[in-house]
């Protein structure tokens, strides 16, 4: 049986995975791990206070739990990044470093690390940005996203470390609040939506990025962890996607539901971040591979979205 540490589980994708692991393995067998703690993931399993930058202490949670698998979800976003380049790198990177080691000298089997499209850059090809590609990404958190694939695919190549990853688009849920991301204008807009009716964006209009309901990303992930090693053939990290959409479009699906609903769009430094990413992505790699498949398009992730957040905001 598996013992799964989970470190940044307090996230976004954190969670929202850490509910999804504990539901598969047990509550008892899925250690969450953050700087400081969640109700959301206390309440419903073990948690320790964790510094993914303090090596020492990720090795004493491994031998006190007798831990068999890393998800290593510890990350400085990209607006976040961009205000405090030093400790994004440090998390980031040094973070990542830390598992790779703990990975190679055989302390666990396998390690799961979040990447994103934020590798890519200006001169990267805009639509259906393929698997392999010109990589040049121009914001601090793209830099250690990249840095850290290479990482991922020398600790694999020179030590067989069994390391996995997905770059992945912008991610939505219900679960969290927008921690600090430059796609995270799009969960701020569902939850105001319900309860101010109306919405300032950062990003312009049509500003079109790729996307994926936080259901598709816990199912990828899962996925991706569960698939036979032989499988994997890619040890930087895939491309997954679902959809593009841009605020605009987000307005127009979110109307159909609640019709007064009004935005007015406000860019800012984030606005530069966003035009340096892909517009779409094509995954056909991880599709072939280990038959990654979507299930929610804008339609039906809106719809879930505000039912699930009107449920927890006016309903409890």
């Amino acid at each position: 049986m598996e013992k799964i540490l989970v470190i940044g589980a307090c996230g976004q994708l954190g969670t929202d995975l850490t509910g999804e692991l504990r539901r598969v393995f047990g509550r008892d067998r899925v250690i969450a791990s953050d700087l400081k703690a969640s109700s959301d993931v206390m309440k419903y399993g073990p948690f320790e206070t964790l510094d993914v930058t303090k090596i020492n202490s990720i090795i004493d949670l491994i031998k006190k739990h007798e831990i068999t698998q890393i998800y290593n979800l510890a990350s400085i976003l990209s607006a976040k990044a961009e205000q405090n380049a030093k400790l994004a790198w440090d998390v980031n990177i040094t973070g990542l470093l830390n598992t790779l080691e703990i990975a190679r000298e055989k302390r666990v089997q396998r390690v799961f690390w979040p990447s994103s499209i934020a590798v890519f850059g200006p001169g990267t090809p805009s639509d259906h940005t393929p698997q392999v590609t010109i990589m040049d990404p121009k914001t601090v958190y793209g830099i250690s996203k990249l840095a850290g694939e290479r990482w991922c695919e020398y600790y694999h190549d020179h030590y067989d470390v069994d390391v996995r990853s997905l770059r992945y688009p912008g991610l939505i849920s219900h679960s969290a609040p927008p921690g600090g991301g430059t796609t995270d204008y799009a969960v701020d807009m569902y939850h105001k939506a319900l309860k101010e009716g109306s919405f300032v964006s950062y990003l312009a209009e049509d500003t079109s990025l790729p996307f994926m309901y936080m259901n598709d990303a816990i199912k990828a992930t899962m996925q991706l962890m569960e698939a036979e090693a032989n499988c994997i053939k890619v040890r930087s990290s895939y491309n997954v996607g679902a959809f593009s959409i841009s605020p605009g479009d987000i307005a127009t699906s979110i109307k159909e539901h609640i019709p007064d609903f009004t935005i007015s769009y406000r860019p800012d430094y984030r606005q530069r971040i966003a035009e340096s990413w892909p517009h779409s992505i094509d995954d056909s790699v991880a599709r072939k591979e280990w038959g990654w498949q979507h299930d929610f398009d804008l339609k039906k992730m809106t719809r879930d979205m505000l039912e699930k957040l009107d449920n927890l905001t006016f309903r409890g």
